[in-house]
């Protein structure tokens, strides 16, 4: 009889279901629900029984409801249970994933305190999605502190905190509403509450501890309480009172499927459901990655790099690196840029001419489609432009949510796929970047690996991706490599006696797979992608190392002016 694992993968927009048969990873259903409020960037949701509008929120925030996350669950699971016709009892595990840092304030049932009348309107109630970048304020004081009492911990995160992990988020909590952050009971991710409400438990995953809040698994601890009192001495038991050193490592059994939960997806009670993960963090065995030197890319909204090492090294600007953070035995090396196919989806909303979208409808082509056509035909460089890849801000490595993009060379003669072009090319170099920032301090990347969305929709990138690294790019067979990642930890929470497996590279070996496809470098186009990638470094490190600040000055002038509005 046939044994299956359940994955659930919640994004920034939505949450993805997948059912999968343990014995060889065939993908047997899936099924995608979208968050009704999907990232509330704008305003509140209003009050059920308010009256008034509700509060508004500043460009830099970013928030998602977690009515949202149990909604999806259950339509997500339940539609693809449906569409399987297996039977609940063949469901040996479950495992999810998550946006991360994606964080909220409960009280001590887990209940949110955005749920809470009193709470509801205010903004730091909510849960904060990963792209949060309100909190950047509180980052800088975070690392000059730090920095100033010599921290060594920040050498794990390539010498800073992001203001999208933990410290800040709550810390702007703390400072910006101390009443919820003094009544709460818990700060944790929103991955970990999901299985809490899956499970009745509270049982916190080492991936995000380790990666998102600091926390050394080896020593299983946080940086000390005197750091935290000399950042704000009211934020001195954020250790103690808000987050927990009781952290389960990758693969462990949070616990079974509760009754209520068990009738709610359609499942049977008790079903074990592993401890959450990072969605970027579980595609790694999903693309059959489990050892060192293989680097893998999750190429979506933003790009996260994921690369296992032997040793433990220190990294200019990664995300940080966590030891058995992705696979047992090796360190797990992050990095990433904050947007790739974002910025693509922007330049196509927001500066393509109408007549390019008149022919995309008599074609019946995807805008997108098109613009690649057009840009397949340029040579490398015969758009005459560089793009800086900033247009969310640098994640690694420089560390920056205040840089902005920029194009240089543009003429009257400009078309929209050369800008299309630059605009790819420069998602290629900032990839480039970590990988010369990895290489130059000791964690060798010899091969590059793929998934999410883009490698499956624009092979123009990947080839460009290629190119401009001198590398040759495999793409993981599923295109659901972060929901396939969660069911093989499902499978594994079952093991090998409930019919699953005992570890993940067990798991890997059956269930996870690359595809025929690979992009191997033209050595043409990277002798002309090298000179241009050195006007890019050129720039890089005029506008992003303090030369010309005036990306910060222009944000500045940029609130200032419409804050009068």
């Amino acid at each position: 009889m046939a044994k299956y694992a359940l994955g659930v993968d919640f994004g920034t927009e939505s949450a993805r279901a997948l059912l999968v048969d343990v014995a060889d990873g065939r993908e047997v259903a899936t099924f995608v629900a979208r968050y009704p409020h999907g990232v509330i960037d704008e305003a509140l949701p209003r009050p059920v029984a308010g009256s008034g509008c509700p509060p508004k929120l500043s460009k830099d925030w970013a928030l998602q409801s977690p009515d949202d996350w149990l909604l999806t669950l259950k339509q997500s699971v339940r539609a693809t249970m449906k569409a399987s016709g297996v039977k609940a009892e063949d469901v040996i595990g479950i495992g999810i994933d998550f946006t991360a840092c994606t964080m909220l304030p409960v009280a001590a049932d887990s209940t949110p305190f955005c749920k809470m009348k009193k709470h509801e309107k205010n903004p730091n109630a909510w849960p904060k999605l990963w792209k949060h970048h309100a909190a950047q304020g509180q980052a800088d004081r975070i690392n000059a502190t730090a920095r100033r009492m010599g921290c060594d911990f920040l050498d794990r995160y390539g010498g800073k905190l992001s203001s999208e992990w933990m410290f800040a988020k709550s810390l702007q909590i703390l400072e910006e509403a101390p009443g919820i952050y003094n009544e709460a009971a818990r700060l944790l991710e929103g991955a970990d509450w999901v299985v809490w409400q899956m499970t009745g438990v509270e049982k916190r995953n080492a991936c995000t501890a380790g990666y998102k809040a600091a926390f050394e698994p080896k020593s299983r601890t946080y940086p000390p309480k005197e750091f935290f009192a000399a950042v704000n001495p009211a934020w001195a038991n954020l250790v103690e009172e808000k987050l927990s050193t009781d952290i389960y490592p990758q693969g462990a059994v949070a616990g079974g499927l509760t009754a209520a939960m068990a009738k709610t997806l359609g499942l049977k009670e008790g079903t074990p459901v592993a401890v959450a993960n990072v969605d970027a963090h579980v595609a790694v065995p999903a693309a059959t990655i489990t050892g060192p030197a293989k680097m893998l890319m999750i190429m979506g909204t933003s790009i996260c790099h994921m690369v296992l090492g032997t040793e433990p090294r220190k990294v200019e600007g990664m995300c940080g690196y966590v030891w058995e953070g992705i696979i047992p035995g090796y360190y797990g090396f992050e990095a990433g840029q904050s947007g790739a196919g974002d910025i693509l989806a922007w330049f196509v909303e927001n500066a393509v001419p109408a007549a390019y979208h008149a022919e995309a409808a008599k074609r019946k082509k995807d805008l997108h489609g098109v613009l690649e056509e057009k840009a397949a035909a340029l040579r490398p460089g015969e758009s005459g432009l560089v793009a800086l890849d900033w247009l969310n801000g640098n994640r690694s490595i420089l560390v920056n949510v205040d840089l902005s993009g920029m194009v240089l060379g543009i003429t009257i003669a400009t078309k929209p796929e050369e800008i299309y072009r630059a605009l790819i090319e420069s998602l290629a170099f900032g990839t480039r970047k970590i990988i010369d920032s990895f290489e130059s301090s000791g964690v060798a990347v010899d091969e590059l690996y793929a998934c999410g969305g883009l490698p499956y929709k624009n092979k123009l990138l990947m080839q460009i991706f290629s190119d401009v690294t001198g590398r040759t790019i495999k793409v993981a067979r599923s295109e659901q490599t972060c929901a396939l990642g969660s069911a093989m930890f499902g499978a594994l929470a079952a093991g090998k006696k409930g019919g699953g497996y005992d570890t993940i590279e067990a798991a890997a070996k059956k269930m996870a797979g690359v595809r025929r496809e690979v992009f191997r470098p033209n050595r043409k186009a990277k002798a002309v992608y090298d000179p241009l990638y050195a006007e890019y470094e050129k720039l890089h490190d005029y506008f992003g190392r303090g030369v010309n600040p005036v990306m910060k000055a222009l944000k500045t002038l940029h609130f200032e002016q419409a804050g009068k509005r």
